[in-house]
């Protein structure tokens, strides 16, 4: 059985992925062509004894991406190469930050919510491929929004809400649109389960997650 914080992760980006596989109690998300960890991942449940790890290889290996995993522990014979914290959003009532606006958008933006969402994580290049990737998996999804914060009309903050309460994908060009983009999304129905880098937000029950590469 998946610790929360893994079972979380699964719950959110199942529906987003390409391929899924169980096994031995992981859950493995392949999306060959997308770049997000999550997405192309084996979770690990905390007593990985039943799981064949050569069987994960191999699976990995043969859609071309590498073998990723997740846990909320050290894997012996991997290098962990992320770290973050899942959990649920609290104090998001202080006063917002003035000139920031969130708005609800429709599938047609997402290429502009792509090219955000992948130039907070310094990805830029991966903005196209994502769009292109979730604009099929996104189709007729009614469990699901799209929000973008604006800072004098221009796209500074991307978010993905799913009616879960879960918004694991979403990030920020300026932390001033972090709290306004979180706090609309936590609006649409709480309470709202997210994940960051870093120690930034304030998180009930947080868990650390830690995302590492099999040599």
């Amino acid at each position: 059985m998946l610790a929360a914080g893994l079972g979380d992760l699964v719950a959110y980006h199942a529906p987003l992925s390409t391929f899924q596989r169980e096994q031995g109690g992981a859950t493995t998300l392949l999306t060959p062509g997308v770049n997000v960890l999550a997405l192309n991942a084996t979770f690990l449940p905390d007593d990985p004894s039943d799981v064949d790890m050569t069987a994960v290889r191999d699976w990995h290996e043969g859609q071309g991406v590498p073998v990723l995993v997740a846990s909320t522990g050290p894997v012996p014979g991997a290098r962990a190469v992320a770290r973050l914290r899942v959990g649920t959003l609290t104090g998001m009532d202080a006063e917002l930050e003035a000139g920031v606006v969130v708005e609800q958008v429709s599938r047609l933006t997402l290429p502009s919510w792509a090219r955000v969402l992948a130039e907070a994580h310094g990805t830029p290049g991966w903005a196209d491929a994502l769009a292109q990737h979730l604009a099929v998996r996104l189709e007729g999804d009614r469990d699901a929004a799209l929000l973008l914060a604006y800072r004098e009309g221009t796209p500074v903050g991307a978010l993905l809400w799913r009616s879960s309460g879960a918004a694991h994908l979403w990030g920020s060009l300026d932390r001033r649109a972090t709290r306004p983009l979180l706090r609309a999304a936590a609006e649409l129905g709480g309470p709202l389960r997210v994940s960051e880098v870093g120690q930034t937000l304030p998180l009930d029950d947080a868990q650390e997650i830690i995302y590492s590469l099999l040599d």
